[in-house]
């Protein structure tokens, strides 16, 4: 396969996975969706999952959160989302109602920004999203920007309102503030926002035709020494596994195609990477600005821009090439929609059965741990937990890593009693332990909370560095004891969070009590 139809297959089979993909899909199925012959079909899935860019279970197949680079490529790239998310967020707060930001995309518009209100009867449009144009506010809005507002009483769904104000600039969008009818009529919800509305497109103009920042950051996927723990370098290992932050997407492809010979397509790989590259900088890159930041030859970063302009991906402006919203159709309103628990459950899923025992993630509620998320294994002597269960953070491995970025004003407040013949009740060795925990980045706990019990955990983190949950390793002190739990186990935990804090980066998905 020459290289840019390798990127278009490869791009074809995204399209078939993020048509319907809260439904796994299967290689025949995809066979079926493009097209393509089977053993083109395993070889562009191999490849992709050796990117990170989807997951497989068994015979199955899942976009992974990694796939939302993309389309962050096109919202860092388009500058939109740094003009116009301040003041939509400020615009919802003030209106007490929901706000919308959409492009056109074809005979549609795309969501490229959203602020929700909760209420019984809220709006469920997610970023990413397409919706006819001559049917919604935003739509008509951008049909005919010479229009000083547009409205939308009950045309994409019965109840639904919507007031809409183009933003002008490049690129455009339009700006809409969205309600119900148990709320306000049209009228009313046009007299009651279109002040504020038209204040806030002001405001969103003046930062679209305002200079991009000098030496803007690129996009977290072409770092090439991202904020630990943040997303790895592209592409990343087998499963998932970061690749090397010095390494670049050139050097990446060529390791992982000795590493998987022909069951690895090198040219999708690049592709993905310039891609990626276009968003590197507002209003876009030139093809050498993209070679120098993929460490690509000028001449295949040529062919990768020639077939995404073909597929509707990218745009020449002057001598700068730029994505469009459609890479957004890639799965990323989805993949934005995922829970703190669909993200952190395969990866779990995949530590139990690494380590051949049960594994939770927790978060920290009060002086609990709460369980989020468990894969239990089967066993004749298992420990008995389920999602909801609450336990004594000072007791349990992962309350101890919770714990370790508290004050000691907090550690202080808690009452250890003893709950096992070895539970620490002491509050000074309490926080001795704590911030032991601290420094390891592990905490062991040994039968404290109860008798044969024992557990291993590490905190999860976000893109700050700041701890958001722990995930746990727990057995029955007969089949492993800590020198076990240590050796054989706290490696893959911290692989498992790594992994973890990479996807809810992406994601931005936030772990709730």
């Amino acid at each position: 396969m020459e290289p840019a139809g390798t990127l278009e297959r490869g791009l074809s089979v995204l399209r078939a996975l993020a048509a319907d993909p809260r439904r796994p899909a299967r290689a025949t199925d995809l066979v079926r969706a493009t097209g393509l012959a089977r053993s083109t079909v395993d070889r562009v899935l191999g490849t992709l999952a050796h990117l990170g860019y989807v997951r497989t279970d068994g015979r199955d197949v899942v976009l992974a959160p990694r796939l939302m680079e993309l389309g962050e490529a096109y919202l860092s790239g388009s500058g939109l989302r740094d003009a116009v998310a301040g003041p939509a967020a400020r615009l919802a707060d003030e209106l007490d109602e929901s706000v919308s930001v959409a492009v056109r995309d074809g005979d549609g518009v795309r969501f490229v920004a959203q602020f929700t209100r909760r209420r019984r009867m809220s709006v469920t449009f997610r970023v990413g999203d397409v919706l006819p144009a001559s049917r919604c506010a935003a739509g008509l809005a951008l049909l005919d920007p010479a229009k000083p507002w547009a409205e939308d009483d009950q045309l994409i769904e019965p109840g639904l309102i919507a007031v809409a104000v183009p933003v002008r600039g490049e690129p455009g969008c339009a700006v809409s503030v969205v309600s119900h009818t148990s709320r306000h009529t049209v009228a009313e919800l046009r007299d009651h926002c279109l002040p504020a509305l038209r204040e806030t497109v002001a405001e969103m103009e003046a930062a679209l035709a305002a200079p991009a920042p000098p030496n803007a950051p690129p996009p977290p996927a072409l770092q090439t020494a991202p904020p630990a723990p943040g997303p790895p370098a592209l592409p990343a290992g087998p499963a998932g596994a970061a690749t090397p932050a010095t390494s670049s997407p050139l050097d990446a492809a060529k390791e992982a195609k000795r590493e998987l010979g022909m069951g690895f397509l090198q040219s999708l790989a690049r592709g993905l990477a310039v891609m990626v590259a276009l968003g590197s900088a507002r209003g876009g890159v030139t093809l050498a600005g993209c070679a120098k930041v993929t460490g690509l030859p000028r001449a295949t970063v040529r062919r990768a821009v020639q077939a995404l302009e073909r597929l509707g991906y990218a745009a020449a402006r002057g001598t700068r090439f730029t994505l469009l919203p459609r890479v957004l159709e890639l799965g990323y309103a989805h993949l934005s929609g995922l829970t703190f628990r669909e993200i952190v459950q395969p990866h779990l899923a995949d530590l139990a059965a690494r380590v051949d025992e049960s594994a939770s993630v927790a978060v920290l509620s009060g002086d609990d741990v709460l369980y989020v998320a468990r894969v239990q294994t089967v066993s004749l002597m298992s420990v008995n937990i389920t999602v909801g269960t609450r336990f004594p953070a000072y007791a349990t491995s992962m309350g101890r890593v919770l714990l370790a970025e508290q004050p000691d004003e907090r550690l202080a407040a808690i009452e250890p009693r003893r709950l096992a013949a070895r539970t620490v009740t002491s509050r000074d060795e309490l926080r001795a332990l704590v911030r032991r925990a601290a420094a390891d980045g592990y905490a062991l706990v040994d039968q404290e909370l109860e008798e044969g019990v024992r557990s291993i955990a590490v905190p999860i983190r976000d893109g700050t560095g700041r701890t958001v949950a722990a995930v746990n390793v727990a057995t029955h002190a007969g089949r492993a004891g800590n020198d076990a739990l240590l050796r054989d186990v706290l490696p893959a935990l911290r692989e498992t969070a790594a992994k973890m804090a990479a996807d809810l980066a992406y994601t931005g998905a936030v772990a709730a009590e």
